[in-house]
């Protein structure tokens, strides 16, 4: 099994634009997200490579992410469900592991041909698409379906579309669409 994920972004779309051109291409909708999700650095900290906990409210996974190229292909992910995001965030901190922090956003998620197309709301972040697939060219391809093309694509992650507007959300304590909380620790 492979643990490349094939995806790219599109920042700064008008989500209901977005909404209309799915529908008129026969996407299907999967449902709307209100994710909560711990970070964590790995132990020894390595850049580009995190611990995530999320939770959609229904399930909760673990997943490491790891960044090793700016590309379409360039994030490698290993990810399990885990019972429930408060016992094993509690577990996490029994043997030492303690978030950096904790954030919140927002998704729609539609499947078009096999492809996952999510709009993702972030808070101060403009809206954005991500499209995942099999492949680049699927990235690629579906994009072009809606209307953009290979050069609107991004591979930049979220913490990178935050330091585009001078925020480091590797230093917030709480990133939520009621507050932003900045430089201080976990006790």
């Amino acid at each position: 099994m492979s643990n490349i994920e094939y995806e790219a972004k599109i920042y700064d779309v008008i989500p209901a634009d977005i909404v209309a051109k799915l529908a008129r291409l026969g996407a299907k909708e999967i449902g709307s997200y209100n994710f909560r999700r711990y970070v964590f650095d790995t132990i020894p900290a390595t850049p580009n490579r995190w611990v995530r906990l999320r939770s959609d409210g229904q399930h909760a996974t673990l997943t490491v992410k790891e960044i090793t190229a700016e590309a379409i292909d360039g994030t490698h992910e290993w990810e399990v469900e885990v019972s429930d995001l408060e016992t094993t965030l509690e577990i996490l901190a029994k043997i030492g592991i303690k978030p950096r922090g904790y954030q919140e956003n927002k998704r729609q998620e539609y499947n078009l041909g096999g492809v996952q197309v999510v709009i993702d709301y972030w808070p101060k972040l403009k809206p954005y698409i991500e499209i995942e697939g099999n492949s680049a060219k699927e990235v690629i391809n579906t994009a072009k379906l809606l209307g953009y093309a290979e050069d609107d694509l991004t591979t930049k992650n979220t913490t990178e579309l935050y330091q585009d507007i001078g925020i480091d959300i590797e230093k917030m304590l709480e990133l939520t669409f009621n507050s932003v909380v900045e430089d201080r620790m976990f006790t």
